[in-house]
């Protein structure tokens, strides 16, 4: 087997069945590929839909849950020497998206991979379409600089894996976790562009805010120097409504985006300066809030 896509699943039976006629659907060429499915305890019609597409399932306890350790769980279940990574909710865009992701990996020209995200129309937040076009641009860039990467439409050499395997006690970000060893240990990263996903969040504000809050308390152990001060949380809000906002003036939608622009980025900074001020120890109550919607 050349590749193994995880996905990471907890009641994704909206978006599922999409993703993975998206994954049957790919071109491979000379790769063949499976899917494997790490499910934590999913009570809608998941696992239905993952045995209906033929996918391999494993299991991993919801008590047991964090992000890095279910990934573990997944790629030790895995057959294939390329792991690929997406979201229950990302849908692969175009039959090429796989062979895409993984050639640099299959050159060797970098360790690890990931690839761009776009939204939905009528799906996706007006502010979240903007940090997807800020931080996953049209233009790949194989090798690039620094260790950011990202998850939700990834890849990496099972050999790299087994060497450094993803962080299990993180809150968030296991993939940043990772790339910061990588780099500093020589390997590079790459970001393909055109191997592309849509990504689907549809969130509550208040989950908005704790998926930053939880990312910003696991940048506290990959980046110690940054610091979000009250003072930082209100610029930043201010500067991101307004950007934002004049966003969706060019694009003519102001009135129809006003009030989600206002709340994505309060949500969000609300949350990155509640987590990059929070030390604390996890309860398991804090745990099922950061890993379980409600």
């Amino acid at each position: 087997m050349d590749a193994s896509i995880v996905i990471r699943t907890y009641n994704e039976g909206k978006w599922l069945g999409e993703v993975l006629e998206a994954c049957a659907a790919q071109d491979n060429g000379e790769f063949s590929h499976e899917v494997v499915i790490v499910d934590s305890g999913s009570t809608d019609d998941t696992l239905a839909i993952a045995e209906q597409h033929g996918a391999r399932v494993t299991h991993i306890k919801k008590s047991d849950f964090t992000f890095g350790r279910s990934l573990n769980v997944g790629c030790e279940f895995a057959e294939g020497r390329f792991l690929v990574f997406i979201s229950g909710h990302c849908i692969p865009v175009g039959d090429q998206w796989l062979v895409n992701l993984i050639r640099p990996l299959h050159e060797g020209t970098v360790s690890f991979t990931y690839g761009r995200q776009q939204g939905r129309p009528g799906v996706t937040k007006f502010s979240e379409e903007q940090l997807f076009r800020k931080y996953f641009p049209e233009h790949g860039s194989i090798p690039q600089e620094g260790f950011f990467c990202n998850n939700a439409n990834s890849a990496v050499l099972k050999e790299i894996w087994k060497t450094y395997k993803f962080d299990e006690e993180v809150t968030g970000l296991e993939d940043m976790v990772m790339g910061k060893r990588l780099v500093a240990d020589g390997h590079k990263i790459g970001y393909v562009a055109d191997a592309s996903v849509i990504h689907l969040h549809e969130e509550t504000w208040s989950k908005v805010k704790t998926r930053y809050e939880r990312e910003a308390i696991a940048l506290q152990g990959i980046m110690p120097e940054v610091h979000i001060r009250f003072r930082d949380f209100i610029r930043f809000t201010v500067a991101g409504i307004m950007y934002d906002m004049s966003e969706a003036l060019n694009q003519r939608v102001f009135w129809k985006e006003a009030g989600s622009i206002f709340m994505f980025r309060l949500m969000q900074y609300w949350g990155s300066y509640r987590g990059n001020n929070d030390h604390r120890k996890l309860s398991q109550e804090r745990k099922d809030r950061y890993f379980y919607p409600r």
